[in-house]
């Protein structure tokens, strides 16, 4: 199914629980090939958002489209485009991991040729095929994982939905469903991620929105959102101690470290403040040993946005 707007879209997007307003009107827009990443905090309502978009609840408002079906009218069709990988892995323990990805392909009807065909590339996809035969129970976790998100690919979905999937991972495995992750968007897939591990959005993602409290507080890039928050400036280090004070003087905001023959001067530090600093220095003639571009990270923005800090 082929759509000429948005892989994913939603439009003033709501749910309650009883009391509990977990959506307050949210808005989001994917386009086909890029990965999105919802950023926030435990009990924010991320992973209701991707149980509304992929058909498993109803939102209370709000105009959904996946794929351009609706998904509360359109589960079926939808069905067939979409992949998700929830919290909690999906596997069969008492499986092998070839008889995971086998039972899963039979589920979707794939031809027997094929069947064996599919099973065997996502196995040397995920680098499982060295433990294709040993019971699923002893996988390690990262092995798990990556076997789970192994079987939401067998029917090659274009749209796939990532429910915090690294979580409780250590780095090496968080990285290497990082990297198969990563390839998907790179082959055309649309990921939809969640996630409350900031370095994953800032790794990942092609946009990244905050949510807190029901509602989308803020979404950019992650170069954009680190410009939200004080703290970015450019520093100059100088070899010469008379080109340093001279750099003191025309740069009259500039914080002067004296002992480093250095100045850090205060700014978004995006591309316009830096050709206005290099036109500055090439007109006096000074010279810089070093120059480097200092921007809040994502734990920043997290910590100003929403008032707490990350996970």
């Amino acid at each position: 199914m082929s759509s000429p707007g948005p892989a994913i879209s939603a439009a003033r997007l709501s749910k309650s629980f009883g009391d509990n307003t977990v959506l307050d009107g949210i808005d989001i827009s994917v386009p086909a090939g890029t990965m999105y990443a919802l950023l926030g905090p435990n009990g924010a309502g991320k992973t209701t958002v991707v149980r509304i978009l992929a058909g498993l609840c109803r939102a209370d408002a709000g105009d959904i489209r996946v794929a351009g079906a609706d998904p509360r009218t359109e589960r079926d069709a939808m069905s067939t485009t979409i992949g998700l990988t929830g919290q909690f892995t999906a596997v069969d323990t008492q499986l092998t991991g070839r008889e995971n990805l086998t039972l899963v392909a039979r589920l979707l009807h794939l031809h027997k040729t094929a069947v064996r065909t599919r099973v065997a590339a996502l196995l040397d996809e995920f680098d499982l095929t060295g433990a294709a035969d040993r019971r699923v129970g002893e996988y390690s976790g990262g092995m798990t994982r990556r076997l789970d998100l192994a079987m939401t690919l067998v029917g090659r979905p274009s749209i796939i939905f990532l429910d915090e999937p690294t979580t409780g991972l250590d780095p090496r495995s968080r990285h290497a469903v990082w990297n198969a992750v990563r390839r998907l968007v790179d082959e055309g897939a649309t990921v939809f991620l969640t996630t409350q591990y900031l370095d994953e959005a800032d790794h990942l993602a092609d946009h990244i929105a905050v949510l807190d409290h029901g509602r989308i507080v803020a979404e950019g890039t992650a170069d954009e959102l680190k410009r939200l928050v004080p703290g970015a400036h450019v520093r100059l280090e100088f070899a010469d101690a008379g080109d340093f004070f001279r750099a003191v003087r025309i740069f009259g905001s500039a914080i002067p470290d004296e002992d480093a023959f250095a100045l850090d001067i205060p700014g978004d530090a995006g591309v316009d403040a830096l050709r206005e600093i290099l036109a500055a220095l090439d007109a006096a003639g000074l010279d810089v040993s070093r120059l480097s571009v200092h921007t809040p990270d994502l734990d920043d923005v997290f910590l100003t946005l929403t008032g707490r800090p990350a996970a």
